[in-house]
């Protein structure tokens, strides 16, 4: 009689994030701003927008995609540097380069973002053995980046992806958090609802108004969740109990999500392209929820009765999601670069650097 032998696979995700990436390349290559209160955007007397801000200036409530009039008012010591993306990006590649001689199978999330698959080389006897494997292979990770790059990443370690992504952001900077199989539900249940993949502003007041405050409101819930949040209802469910089982994209995948408007009669009326930018961003913000993505890159696209057409855009660290700052973003790039200085013929706002939505300020423990 012959036998058979199944091997069973146990799954070993890394989150790498980079700690406040575009402040730390600027403290790395200007020594003097290490230790300082750093904000990477426009000038505040230029109406200008935030891009990233380092952890000195985040202790002050300054974000990602504020006015950097707001940003000023909140941290008045706060030195401002003006984005340089080619530089980012670059540092980026070189980045991803060291990650990809440790064997991962890589899912890049954002120009300081990605998921790792090392499965293959933190095999044990079960799972949270399996996981404990992975700690030397992201040390080591973390001292190249630090020896090679002068950088700090942080790297959550767990069995999936939501779980991965949640320990990268427990210990941050400089962290490494690996959430076992075994504790993963009792980690899970002091978090906000918030916390979970795919929650929004939206959903997360419709769970709070029905007293579901925490995520271990949501594991203990009797009830059929579809009745407050839909079809999504099972999928939330298991997000709880921090059952995950997508896998890493490595394929095409959407890259920006757009919407334009053409005018009967050219207009350069404020009100009338106030009305469409806000009915675009909606639109466009309720794709991305749809769709559980967040955008880092904001463009309004403009064309003249003359047919010239020109686009501008910005960049920000941290992942919008919300038709507000969409709308924002758009009406600051219309006003900074003077492009309704003649009436326009079509108008058009998309986003691009598409990644999961980051909680802000999310509690853990």
């Amino acid at each position: 009689m012959e036998c058979s032998v199944r091997l069973i696979m146990f799954r070993v995700i890394f989150h790498l994030d980079m700690d406040a990436f575009y402040a730390s390349v600027e403290q790395r290559d200007r020594p003097e701003l290490r230790g300082q209160p750093v904000i990477v955007g426009g000038s505040p007397a230029r109406r200008g927008v935030v891009s990233a801000a380092s952890y000195e200036a985040r202790k002050y409530g300054v974000r990602s995609a504020m006015p950097t009039v707001t940003a000023a008012r909140l941290c008045p010591r706060g030195i401002f540097v003006p984005p340089r993306m080619g530089q980012y990006r670059e540092e980026s590649r070189r980045i991803m380069d060291l990650v990809a001689q440790s064997g991962a199978v890589i899912e890049p999330v954002s120009i300081d973002e990605a998921y790792l698959d090392l499965s293959h080389a933190c095999q044990g006897p079960d799972a949270d053995l399996s996981l404990e494997l992975g700690l030397p292979l992201a040390r080591q990770l973390k001292q190249r980046i630090q020896m090679e790059r002068q950088l700090t990443a942080s790297i959550g370690i767990a069995a999936n992806k939501l779980l991965a992504k949640l320990a990268s952001d427990y210990q941050k900077p400089d962290g490494l958090t690996l959430i076992r199989e075994s504790e993963k539900v009792s980690f899970l249940r002091p978090l906000p609802v918030r916390a979970i993949h795919g929650v929004g502003r939206v959903t997360e007041q419709v769970l709070n108004g029905a007293g579901l405050q925490t995520v271990g409101d949501l594991q203990n819930y009797p009830g059929d969740l579809r009745a407050l949040v839909g079809s999504w209802g099972p999928r939330l469910k298991q997000f709880a109990f921090g059952e995950d089982d997508r896998a890493l994209e490595l394929g095409d995948e959407i890259k920006s999500i757009s919407a334009e408007e053409t005018f009967e009669r050219d207009t350069d009326d404020r009100k009338v392209l106030r009305a469409c930018l806000r009915e675009q961003a909606g639109e466009i913000a309720a794709r991305l929820k749809r769709k559980q993505l967040g955008a880092c890159t904001v463009q309004v696209k403009v064309r003249y009765g003359d047919f010239t057409t020109l686009t501008r855009q910005i960049t920000v660290e941290d992942p919008i999601v919300d038709a507000s700052d969409i709308y924002r973003l758009s009406c600051f790039l219309l006003g900074r670069d003077r492009l309704v200085s003649r009436p326009l013929r079509l108008l058009g706002v998309g986003v691009s650097a598409l990644m999961e939505p980051i909680a802000r300020q999310l509690p853990l423990w």
